[in-house]
């Protein structure tokens, strides 16, 4: 689904935005960690401070109306150097399991910071990729 330019791009990015809405459709936006396999991205609950007593505010709106959107972006005072990656889907909460376990997997290779957190019992999201938007220089390397 994504063309080897749009994953060069996303796999060079080091945060994205996750947008969720609850069932009124109240948006959250939020920056996240993540990793990009095939056709799903994954973005996992990690042990950062949060309230435990009510599961997060994107993990609610999920269960409620599983439609996100994912961005990320370049900025630079040059504007021939601007660009963006949109990904819409579906997302589904992952408790455990194969696929659990292989995103927690990959996010620690990407993610130094999460080779000496507890992650196997937080919920990962899996966003299925249905629809990629881009725009811009997306082939251009970082300076």
């Amino acid at each position: 689904m994504l063309n080897d330019v749009q994953r060069g791009f996303i796999d060079q990015a080091r945060v994205g935005h996750l947008a969720t809405a609850d069932r009124t459709g109240a948006p959250h936006l939020i920056p996240v960690c993540f990793a990009l396999d095939t056709l799903s991205l994954y973005i996992t609950v990690d042990e950062k401070p949060k309230r435990t007593d009510w599961p997060l505010k994107r993990i609610r709106n999920i269960q409620q109306n599983p439609a996100v959107a994912f961005t990320v972006d370049r900025w630079d005072e040059d504007w021939t150097r601007l660009g963006w990656i949109m990904l819409r889907g579906s997302a589904d909460i992952l408790n455990g399991g194969d696929e659990h376990a292989h995103a927690q997997d990959q996010l620690r290779s990407r993610y130094p910071q999460y080779r000496t957190m507890d992650l196997a019992p937080l919920p990962v999201i899996a966003v299925r990729i249905q629809r990629v938007l881009s725009w811009g220089a997306l082939d251009q390397r970082p300076i």
